[in-house]
């Protein structure tokens, strides 16, 4: 089984991923790490020098392939990742897609410093979030078998309601119990 989760940037995919990944003993993949070892630079660079639509490509070959890979593990992807439509596809057929919904004015706090994601830079954050959101919301949903409303809880709150979900559907076996709570 491949978990994945998709939402705007700064939603909380990463941490996260990383938090069911250990909670299940599986591997976590992240397409943004993924696809910078691949084109050996930092997503912000080539963003600036190659353009959005060849980032998009490399996006939707990383995305592919890591669909491909056997195993269980826990897949995070880019914000924009659902722009293209066999992105959705591969995402909704290929794992388990969880969608980590945050208002604009929240995520707009959360990164409010942040400095790496391309889409950001030299603009109004809230009021770009706010266009991503009203473009990518119905794109995300598309991908989507939950929505978690992620714009308060902590990263651990997010991990259980997660896991309960995937216990309650009948994913996990009785012996996949939902984490501690801790910090």
């Amino acid at each position: 089984m491949i978990l994945s989760l998709v939402g705007l940037p700064g939603s909380g995919k990463s941490s996260v991923a990383r938090l069911l990944a250990r909670h299940y003993g599986w591997p976590t993949q992240d397409t943004d790490a993924l696809i910078e070892q691949r084109l050996g630079m930092p997503i912000k660079r080539y963003f600036t020098e190659q353009g959005e639509a060849s980032f998009r490509d490399v996006e939707a070959e990383v995305l592919a392939e890591s669909l491909k890979d056997a195993g269980p593990r826990v897949l995070a992807t880019g914000g924009g990742i659902v722009l293209r439509p066999e992105n959705r596809q591969l995402l909704h057929k290929g794992s388990l897609c969880f969608y980590l919904r945050s208002t604009p004015e929240e995520l707009a706090r959360r990164l409010r410093n942040d400095t790496q994601r391309p889409l950001l830079q030299g603009v109004d954050a809230l009021r770009k979030l706010r266009e991503l959101q009203a473009q990518r919301d119905p794109l995300y949903r598309e991908s989507a078998h939950y929505v978690v409303e992620a714009g308060r809880p902590t990263v651990w709150a997010l991990v259980h309601w997660i896991c309960m979900q995937l216990e309650l559907a009948g994913h996990m076996g009785l012996n996949a119990s939902p984490p501690k709570l801790v910090g």
